[in-house]
């Protein structure tokens, strides 16, 4: 589509880089090319802020305005913005949707750093999950960090926002059995049979998941620590779940 030069735009679009106009208008920003991309391969992207230069290298079948490099900024949170700012239709969807026949699912519990969010649906995406779930105080998964850290992925899998009972209740309506990662499990993963179709549920970055909720789970299990390391990143956890469970688990 023709690229247009009117930046009237700019100041309406620069409102969803707070999370209370995303909610209300059901949109969000995406930075870069790359999440671009995936936004219009997926179907969700609406309209694209570029500099000159950038729209010269845009085939998109959505508007495209050209802007100036301080505009683009400013619907930006990176220090080196990529030239190109899209405006995606939200990506969350019901919860009953997103599990429609999943056998591999992320639960993330209160998990609020947004560079953790992204980078575990990323490797959710990538190990061949089926769903990400986020639950509780979680980050809001249209922030931009995590747009940015999922690598276009946010838009390759289905994400629902849910309270954890209902999450819990649709899982075990769905046959996945959940497994809790504690690091005080006695169990390890080694020892688990992950030939069931399973959600991991993995907690906040400071504090793992509480007592009632791993009350709550049908098992926990630890993965273990051979070296000196206290502990693993949630997402490292996280990527470790689930390709040991992509390893295991059956082909459809």
């Amino acid at each position: 589509m023709p690229a247009s030069r009117s930046a009237g735009g700019v100041s309406a679009v620069r409102r969803l880089l707070r999370p209370q106009v995303r909610r209300a208008e059901r949109r969000f920003l995406v930075e870069g090319p790359q999440g671009v991309a995936a936004a219009a391969a997926a179907g969700l992207l609406l309209e694209v802020y570029a500099t000159e230069q950038a729209a010269g290298r845009l085939d998109l079948d959505v508007p495209v305005t050209v802007v100036g490099d301080r505009a683009l900024a400013s619907l930006t949170e990176t220090v080196t913005p990529q030239g190109v700012v899209g405006v995606a239709a939200s990506i969350d969807v019901p919860l009953e949707r997103a599990l429609a026949g999943a056998r591999l699912v992320v639960v993330l519990h209160e998990v609020r750093d947004p560079g953790n969010v992204g980078t575990i649906v990323r490797s959710a995406d990538a190990a061949g999950a089926d769903a990400v779930l986020l639950t509780g105080d979680a980050v809001d998964v249209h922030n931009g960090k995590v747009v940015r850290a999922s690598a276009g992925s946010v838009f390759h899998l289905p994400i629902a926002v849910a309270p954890l009972d209902e999450a819990l209740s649709s899982l075990r309506r769905g046959g996945l059995t959940v497994l809790a990662t504690t690091g005080s499990a006695d169990r390890t993963i080694d020892e688990t049979d992950l030939t069931r179709p399973t959600a991991w549920l993995l907690g906040n970055e400071a504090h793992g998941l509480p007592a009632a909720v791993l009350a709550a789970a049908d098992e926990a299990v630890r993965i273990p620590i051979h070296g000196r390391a206290e502990s693993l990143n949630v997402a490292s956890a996280a990527a470790v779940c689930l390709y040991a469970s992509s390893r295991c688990l059956p082909k459809p």
